[in-house]
């Protein structure tokens, strides 16, 4: 195969090989000096190749993409208040907000059901867990609602209830607002599917002294640039999904003087600060409303193929597209591997739960472990794995991040805006980096590790984008 040179060109110009498939014959070719471009081709997933013609023809594509890819790139993301979550969200006892798609008790995992029998204690709907499962099971007066369809995003279980206090995130590019819930620290947590009375007394002090102060102290500091933070905690070895130490302290720093000067009793004060300072996962939940607020701006852009959410609820993985608005496209959700806390094992393990998969979406996380390579130690692999996972990533994005960059790469932007069409056509999975709750509900967290969402979702995705599409 040679360039497309002029035919009288032809005989002078150098000769190239191109091959794709296995590395086999193009070390073989390359061992005999010959030069060789191997490109890394593989056939679409089976049974797609139908409707992935017909969305690579939409004349529309491209242009959408750039579109998305713009508003994805150009959001902002300001911490600017922490409030209930009955007060910004409209909540009422006995509605409770989840991660991943919508999902009816019946189809619950273990940790989603601990999390929404704790749910039930906090807020005095029921007395024992016993009777919040029958109240749950029954269903009269209980209302489940995915995070995702109120502009909020929930870690694991991702339960929100009336009673707590959530971080107020807006993108002032695009008038986008999101919201997240405080987080509770690792181990035996509400999000992990915990319920006993060391976790309802610990969200209880959440929301009696953590919640308020930190509300206080945001309205006197005014607004914080959380994507500002990510984008340094990047470069400081964090990569804002499972490793959140550096965000956290920095965090920590901006609004301590705020938090000092606070006219209120400086045990409470000091309580507070030791909450934080002692959860280095705190900041997973301000970095993933900013990257909400991200996906959330490239919404409702037809013809575009980017993902704008990807979610689980710990029994389904669903994902949106730009240009398929509200809609799910759903499979199994997988187990992780990795590794995993004290004698638990993968028996123990539920399988992938959670909207922290935003993070990657937004080109974070998983898509980011180069930045971070003492990640493994948490999630697993070896530090090679860290590099070629978002080297990979590059393969299936449609932009490299402006804002945040990878200093081991040369500072690249990270991978940013996944889209379904090369999902489909490499078969190259998004990577997340992910924590692993027990799958026997009250369990709490058995380990961490990395997962793909499963195939299913994509080329579904496809084939919703096809129906959509101008006929060919």
């Amino acid at each position: 195969m040679t360039d497309t040179a002029p035919l009288s060109g032809l005989l002078s110009a150098d000769p190239r090989v191109v091959t794709a498939g296995a590395a086999l014959f193009a070390d073989a070719l390359s061992a005999q000096a010959a030069p060789v471009e191997q490109v890394d081709w593989r056939p679409p997933a089976d049974g797609t190749e139908t409707a992935l013609a017909r969305v690579m023809a939409d004349p529309r594509r491209n242009e959408a993409n750039a579109k998305a890819v713009e508003r994805l790139l150009s959001a902002t993301a300001q911490l600017v208040d922490v409030r209930p979550a009955h007060e910004v969200l409209g909540i009422e006892k006995g509605t409770f907000f989840h991660a991943g798609p919508p999902i009816a008790w019946d189809r619950t995992s273990g940790p989603l059901r601990g999390a929404l029998i704790g749910g039930m204690l906090l807020e005095g709907l029921a007395d024992t867990p016993e009777e919040a499962e029958r109240l749950l099971e029954k269903g009269d007066g209980i209302t489940l609602d995915p995070c995702h369809h109120h502009r909020t995003v929930g870690p694991m279980a991702g339960v929100v209830t009336p009673s707590m206090w959530m971080f107020e995130l807006e993108d002032t590019e695009h008038g986008g607002r999101a919201w997240c819930s405080i987080n509770e620290g690792l181990g035996k947590v509400l999000r992990y599917g915990a319920y006993s009375s060391e976790v309802i007394e610990r969200l209880r002090f959440m929301s009696d002294v953590v919640g308020p102060l930190l509300g206080q102290a945001v309205r006197k500091h005014g607004a914080i640039d959380i994507k500002a933070i990510i984008a340094q905690m990047l470069q400081m070895g964090d990569e804002g999904h499972n490793r959140n130490r550096a965000g956290t302290l920095m965090f920590l720093r901006e609004i301590l003087p705020d938090l000092i000067e606070l006219d209120v009793p400086s045990s409470q004060v000091a309580e507070c600060v030791r909450f934080v300072s002692g959860n280095d996962h705190f900041f997973l939940n301000l970095d993933m409303p900013a990257c909400k607020l991200a996906t959330d701006a490239a919404r409702d852009i037809p013809g575009s193929t980017m993902v704008v959410t990807m979610a689980r609820n710990g029994t389904d993985f669903g994902i949106q597209t730009a240009g398929t608005g509200d809609t799910w496209f759903t499979g199994p959700a997988q187990l992780a591997d990795g590794l995993f806390l004290g004698s638990y094992g993968p028996d123990d393990a539920n399988p992938d739960i959670g909207d922290s998969a935003i993070t990657e979406t937004g080109g974070i996380g998983g898509f980011s472990m180069a930045a971070a390579p003492a990640i493994v130690r948490f999630v697993g692999g070896a530090v090679p794995d860290a590099l070629a996972t978002t080297r990979r990533m590059y393969e299936i994005t449609l932009a490299e991040s402006r804002a945040y960059q990878i200093p081991i790469l040369e500072f690249r932007g990270a991978p940013t805006g996944i889209d379904v069409t090369k999902v489909v056509r490499t078969g190259i999975l998004p990577q997340i980096n992910t924590g692993m709750a027990g799958k026997v509900a009250g369990t709490g967290q058995v380990g961490a590790g990395l997962v793909t969402p499963p195939a299913e979702c994509f080329a579904a995705a496809i084939e919703g984008l096809a129906q959509l599409a101008p006929p060919l």
